[in-house]
């Protein structure tokens, strides 16, 4: 059950953003309008799948100063908090870095063919980092699950081949895949958290120092660091970090203005995602507003719309106290890993079997498309509902 002081807009906007995501995902755009999906690097503009991602970093960056809180609440030391972060991102990392090279796999080189290669991975995943129900009394039968888990894993490591030349056919860790990318952000920005405190100031030059990392590496002004971006390049890049903690910055403000039962919280917030909107299309001058190359004008108007969702909703939830209509939601955004990565599974037993599931993806009508998809996000946000019945619910 869920906490009485528990901010539910957190959790719905998480699972908003998770529903939009599989969406979006799942979308055949060849056939669906194209506002819907993802705008080439090159265009100037952005679709709905666009704000998608930078919205679901945002809730992330919002959501690290209530889940530490608790943390220094219960009194968990520094060490002890630094090596939860520094383990849940390694975990994102990892997971990210093996969804990423899941559609590289070589059937013939790696004796997999790459559905199987990437459903034994995602099975191994829910073993070794599923949250088990009485873990003390269980300890070696969990035992025996996440050592299934990580044997698996280290066998499709070791037979990986791509068949490609980069890495010897190994695997890569590229732009480290979605998982990779939350990380990162969350690396940067929970222990921004740590040294930071509810200090807005020190929070947001923070924020500024990440987003003049966009600018400048956007200007190609930190090539000087170039030997540098295989590994810290989504650092250097400063995007990903910058809305994560613009996020943060939201969370800090949003905290410290509960805490006070302040009633600013709303124009403040507004005030916030409009000179955000603004600030966007003033970058825009400079750099075209591009997902694809991580520009600080997209940025900039991702926070924005971020901003004002995350308040409507907030307004609409934890002061009006309507959230009957999100109950469907709550599931996804309570357990959002889970709701990520549990249609992988069945995408891959799908084209792995061929069975006649994704028959709306063939259609020609953008309003079967679209419906279709519609249907596949709610029944997978369900999915997570039965799931977590059942005690299969990931945990980093």
């Amino acid at each position: 059950m869920a906490s009485k002081n528990r901010i539910l807009s957190i959790d719905i906007m998480r699972g908003l953003t998770l529903l939009l995501m599989l969406f979006v995902n799942d979308l055949n755009m060849h056939v669906a309008p194209r506002w819907l999906g993802h705008m080439e690097a090159s265009f100037d503009g952005m679709g709905l799948a666009d704000w998608v991602f930078p919205g679901f970093l945002f809730i992330v960056g919002l959501a690290v100063p209530f889940a530490l809180s608790k943390r220094f609440f219960r009194g968990d030391s520094n060490a002890d908090i630094s090596r939860h972060i520094i383990t849940r991102s390694v975990s994102l990392l990892i997971i990210g870095v093996l969804m990423l090279n899941s559609t590289r796999v070589n059937a013939e080189l790696t004796g997999l063919s790459m559905n199987l290669w990437a459903l034994l991975m995602y099975i191994a995943v829910f073993l070794l980092w599923n949250d088990y129900p009485n873990a003390r009394e269980r300890i070696y039968t969990i035992a025996g699950y996440k050592l299934t888990g990580l044997a698996i894993l280290i066998y499709l490591v070791f037979k990986f081949r791509s068949g490609e030349e980069i890495n010897n056919g190994s695997l890569i860790t590229g732009w480290w895949g979605i998982l990779g990318l939350i990380g990162w952000g969350y690396l940067v920005t929970a222990f921004t958290y740590l040294l930071f405190r509810d200090s807005v100031w020190k929070t947001l030059m923070a924020v500024l120092f990440f987003l003049v990392l966009n600018i400048l590496s956007s200007l190609r002004l930190l090539t000087f660091l170039d030997s540098l971006q295989p590994y810290l390049g989504v650092l250097i890049g400063g995007n990903t970090p910058f809305i994560v903690l613009s996020g943060l910055l939201a969370g800090v403000i949003l905290k410290k203005l509960k805490s006070e039962e302040n009633s600013n919280i709303i124009p403040i917030f507004i005030a916030l995602g409009v000179f955000c909107l603004v600030s966007g299309f003033i970058l825009r001058r400079w750099f075209i507003i591009s997902k694809i190359w991580a520009t600080p004008s997209w940025g900039m108007i991702c926070n924005g719309i971020s901003f004002l969702i995350y308040i409507l909703i907030y307004w609409i939830v934890d002061i009006k106290g309507r959230k009957k209509w999100a109950g469907f939601i709550m599931p996804a955004g309570q357990h959002s890993l889970t709701t990520y990565l549990a249609p992988s599974v069945l995408y891959h037993l799908i084209w792995m079997t061929n069975l006649p599931i994704l028959i709306y993806k063939q259609s020609q009508s953008p309003a079967i498309v679209i419906a279709g998809s519609i249907i596949w996000a709610v029944a997978m946000a369900g999915l997570t509902a039965l799931l977590v019945r059942f005690n299969i619910r990931l945990k980093l």
